[in-house]
């Protein structure tokens, strides 16, 4: 990596990369569907209502790259994958988890007997 690239992360904010990590429209699902332990592609196609395979293909490619999940393949005929959350991506969970509860905080109906504060 050149000097240029190394000064541009120090001026990164931590959240930034984290972001960046979990963004993408089926990143979070996976990592939730995962959270149990490991799937097969075919569980996660069942699992996510309207992901296409390809596009889940791209979104586990980059959540290995990140260090979010690894990939076991399997010396079988028919072969078989399956992927799993790894330590870094563990906790990620309970930072979801939390996100979730707040989210309920924001549901319209939950509004009027959901103190804010």
């Amino acid at each position: 990596m050149k000097t240029k690239d190394y000064e541009l992360i120090e001026k990164q904010c931590p959240l930034e990369f984290a972001v960046k990590a979990i963004s993408g429209k089926w990143k979070i699902p996976i990592i939730w569907q995962m959270h149990l332990g490991e799937k097969r592609p075919s569980e996660f196609l069942r699992g996510i209502a309207k992901v296409d395979r390809r596009v889940l293909n791209q979104q586990l490619k980059e959540m290995m790259e990140t260090g979010l999940i690894t990939k076991e393949s399997f010396n079988e005929l028919p072969p078989r994958v399956e992927y799993s959350l790894t330590e870094l991506g563990q906790g990620l969970v309970k930072v979801l988890w939390d996100l979730n509860e707040w989210g309920k905080l924001l549901i319209p109906e939950n509004k009027e007997s959901t103190p804010l504060i």
